[in-house]
């Protein structure tokens, strides 16, 4: 906020009466307003403090695309709102563009934009500006001979995300996400140490650990009268490993637990890396009764292909199209389509990142099968997940 604490909104827009106009209308929304209709003298010159920026796509000389990557080199990220008369689908492009780059975009407007909409959306960016900001928290760097450590002290534990099914509304399944107990940094999510794992060649360890846990764990949820399936994500180095079969089965034999009961959740490029040798391992865990997941469906380079060439029998749409079909057509559009796609393979369909209830009602009307998120229940250690799962209606 500055300037008497008004919100600072720029302009940048060719059509000098266009921009003259939304000044006008962002000053009675309480806003002070600046505008620029040249490019190249916004971009040569020091860039204006402001909350937020309304960038036009198509103007002559450099375009909108060329400016937000101009803005990302520079590393100024201030807020924008994006506006284009062009092509709904190039503006929502850009859209992923500029949070590829790590900047916000506050909303996505098409030329001729209405007016009372836009100070409506100034309104609440105002509301949103005037919040307090949480301090960002560093992130501590953990070495690979740290977190081997960690592995093998037994320091790692497991939250469970609960998945409901969208038909009965009775837990299905719970997908296991693994976090540090660190000795004196308390607990560490995977973000700070899987990147470390995957490039020092520790994920064989850390799955063996995760596998180990989860298994003892959920034969305890079955002595507990807790009977449910359980989620597990492996890697590409994991099912290359043509002893992995086996291993599974004497693990889930001597917990007494049966192998329907244990999905392994794999991301398309987890099976692309040796096509031959995942695919002898992923036949021969089905065929000992073990489920098999496509996660993040759609995001990968090769879905179709996937599908096609390895035996999963679950789709996990990605929570990115979950999260954002209420508002964003196309992310409706492509769950629908995975949907679709998922029925007609005569596969189960996961949606995760389900965080509100009417998501969740809309995903019941398309007709997915099971649903996970915050809107269900958050991860939780065994213990919790025990009660919660008895209470639950």
């Amino acid at each position: 906020m500055h300037n008497n604490n008004k919100a600072t909104l720029y302009i940048l827009d060719d059509n000098e009466q266009y921009a003259e106009l939304l000044k006008e209308f962002a000053e009675q929304a309480s806003w002070r307003a600046e505008f620029e209709t040249n490019v190249v003298s916004f971009l040569t010159k020091e860039f204006p403090t402001c909350d937020a920026l309304v960038l036009d796509l198509v103007m002559p000389n450099f375009d909108g695309i060329e400016v937000i990557r101009m803005l990302a080199d520079r590393g100024q990220h201030c807020p924008l709102i994006l506006v284009s008369g062009f092509d709904k689908k190039v503006l929502h492009s850009a859209e992923q563009l500029a949070k590829a780059h790590d900047i916000e975009v506050l909303a996505t407007l098409t030329k001729p934009i209405e007016m009372s909409s836009f100070v409506q959306l100034l309104d609440r960016v105002a509301i949103n500006i005037q919040q307090p900001k949480l301090p960002k928290t560093i992130k501590h760097q953990y070495s690979a001979g740290d977190i081997e450590a960690g592995i093998r002290n037994h320091e790692l534990m497991l939250h469970y995300q609960p998945q409901i099914c969208l038909t009965t509304n009775k837990v299905n399944s719970v997908e296991a996400l693994v976090r540090w107990q660190h000795p004196t940094d308390g607990l560490v999510y995977p973000d700070q140490f899987i990147g470390v794992v995957e490039k020092h060649s520790l994920i064989d360890l850390l799955t063996q650990e995760i596998l180990n846990i989860s298994v003892r764990e959920s034969s305890e949820m079955l002595r507990s009268n807790i009977d449910i399936s359980l989620s597990i994500n492996v890697s590409a180095d994991n099912i290359i490993a043509l002893s992995l079969p086996e291993q599974l089965k004497a693990l889930t034999d001597k917990n007494h637990l049966a192998p329907s009961n244990l999905t392994l959740e794999l991301t398309e490029s987890a099976v692309m890396g040796e096509l031959t040798s995942s695919l002898d391992v992923l036949n021969r865990l089905r065929m000992k009764g073990f489920q098999l997941s496509i996660d993040d469906f759609g995001t990968g380079y090769s879905s179709l292909q996937q599908l096609y060439q390895a035996p999963f029998n679950e789709l996990k749409i990605d929570r990115q199209f979950v999260a954002n079909m209420l508002f964003d057509e196309e992310a409706m559009i492509i769950v629908k389509i995975c949907i679709m796609l998922g029925k007609m393979l005569n596969m189960s369909i996961v949606a995760e990142g389900v965080e509100n209830l009417e998501t969740l009602h809309q995903l019941q009307r398309l007709g997915c099968n099971y649903a996970q998120g915050y809107a269900i229940a958050k991860p939780m250690p065994a213990t919790e997940l025990i009660q919660w799962a008895k209470h639950w209606k």
